[in-house]
């Protein structure tokens, strides 16, 4: 591969993207049960200032029952990081679930020197980046260092704070690695590495609690 010129390197996949037309009044109802999946929303082990995201086992944490799906626990997680990219999503049934999905990046793909020498995008639930001449840091150190994460807010607090974030914050998004199951059959299921690429190499969040750092 040439590195001269634009060239697209690694894509990180949405893991199991669906289309699935819903109507407006359907997105206006949240997916979490008022006054019901906050109880449920336990704190995790907090993460590790300038460390790669902690996952932590499931311990007390149970399913959680939202209107359109089940989530299953896979893992604690808990991650400081700044926000790459951020995409609204109100098309899919994906998003009855998680409306946004942050591009986050931890350790080195926090610094401005790295991340204004990549072109970051989203789309269809997928982060991708490029760069042109050559990468800043090695191609698999970015890919281990940075992901895209489906967010689904446990409350109308989270999901008013996951609306206030912006590119270039960094936040702390303490939560749970799940996977999402309908009586139908549906589902979407969370990665539990920071090491993968490809399809169903995105974190799939219960986000108990985000913060602007």
């Amino acid at each position: 591969m040439s590195m001269r010129g634009w060239a697209i390197v690694l894509a990180l996949a949405a893991g199991g993207w669906w289309y699935s037309p819903v109507s407006p009044r359907a997105l206006a109802q949240p997916a979490f049960a008022a006054g019901s999946a906050k109880v449920a929303c336990l704190l995790p082990p907090p993460a590790i200032a300038g460390q790669p995201p902690r996952q932590s086992p499931v311990g007390a944490m149970s399913s959680v029952q939202l209107r359109s799906a089940t989530l299953s626990p896979l893992a604690g997680f808990s991650a400081e990081a700044r926000v790459l990219s951020r995409r609204d999503y109100s098309l899919g049934r994906e998003a009855l679930l998680s409306p946004t999905d942050l591009a986050l990046g931890w350790q080195r793909m926090t610094q401005d020197a790295v991340v204004s020498q990549l072109d970051i995008s989203q789309g269809n639930r997928w982060y991708r980046y490029r760069w042109s001449d050559g990468p800043p840091i090695p191609p698999r150190e970015i890919a281990e260092s940075s992901a895209n994460m489906h967010l689904i807010p446990s409350d109308e607090a989270t999901a008013a704070a996951l609306r206030g974030i912006r590119r270039g914050d960094r936040v702390r998004i303490d939560g749970w690695l799940v996977e999402a199951q309908s009586a139908d059959g549906w589902r979407w299921r969370s990665s539990t590495r920071r090491d993968d690429t490809g399809a169903g190499a995105c974190e799939l969040v219960y986000v108990c609690a985000i913060t602007r750092l």
